[in-house]
């Protein structure tokens, strides 16, 4: 396993997950900013909010183990960077659950999630981690 090759690719790895991280924080300073000012907001947005706030910390140190040489964590970065986005739009498909403002910034995270799940299916990392497929 060449390791600079592969420390890159996981280097920018995190730096996605980071901008995911931080598309929460905004997301849900956001939610904040709107309540304040009196627009409604729901638990749904809020409790959605600080779960993905909370998930890229974990989703980060997946990807650092990952780096290490983790095969599991591999999977389970590849997996989460997977089904996270999916989730993520189809959820703000759902008719009156939130408002349209929400759903273009829990988009715009997710589309930082997708970059992950393409970056951990190169050729390189599967062939680093041929257990995981």
């Amino acid at each position: 396993m060449a390791p600079t090759a592969h420390q890159s690719t996981f280097t920018t790895v995190k730096k996605c997950i980071t901008l995911f991280g931080l598309a929460g924080a905004i997301v849900l300073g956001t939610v904040a900013v709107m309540a304040s000012i009196g627009h409604p907001t729901t638990p749904f947005m809020w409790i959605r909010g600080v779960i993905f706030l909370a998930v890229a910390p974990y989703l980060h140190r997946l990807a650092t183990r990952a780096a290490d040489g983790s095969a599991k964590a591999f999977d389970r970065v590849r997996t989460l960077s997977t089904v996270m986005p999916i989730a993520i739009i189809a959820v703000d498909l759902i008719p009156g659950l939130c408002p349209p403002w929400y759903a273009v910034l829990q988009g715009l995270s997710a589309l930082a999630l997708l970059a992950v799940a393409v970056l951990t299916r190169t050729p390189a990392l599967r062939a680093a981690f041929p257990n995981a497929d």
